[in-house]
């Protein structure tokens, strides 16, 4: 990523995808959305702290708690992480990057026409 927005640890990618999900909650809402055995309030209380340090969480004072809520666009982050694997793992290379899913399998024949349809459409 850039300095603004580093990137995110795996629980930090998984309350940001509450966030993105279900909008802004309270800390005791975000538990609703783990799976059992659920984490801790003042872990997930801590990783939210952590995202806001980092700039990814915002928050609104309500009563004598906090509402916090995504500052920045899933689509928006989506597309500077890719941005960033392709700078620093494809050499700049969309060729590079598609090649290496296609090798590696985790793009199928009808995945790839799929994207040469896309190709053909943005032209």
């Amino acid at each position: 990523m850039n300095d603004k927005h580093p990137q995110l640890t795996s629980k930090e990618d998984e309350i940001m995808q509450i966030f993105w999900k279900h909008g802004a909650l309270f800390v005791k809402e975000i538990l609703n959305f783990f799976p059992e055995p659920k984490p801790h309030v003042n872990t997930v209380s801590t990783i939210v702290r952590i995202l806001e340090k980092k700039g990814f969480v915002g928050h609104e004072k309500q009563g004598g708690s906090y509402r916090y809520h995504a500052l920045l666009k899933k689509e928006d982050f989506r597309k500077a992480t890719l941005m960033n694997m392709l700078r620093n793992y494809f050499d700049n290379s969309f060729k590079s990057m598609i090649s290496a899913l296609v090798e590696d399998k985790q793009l199928n024949e009808d995945e790839i026409k799929e994207c040469i349809d896309i190709i053909e459409k943005n032209k």
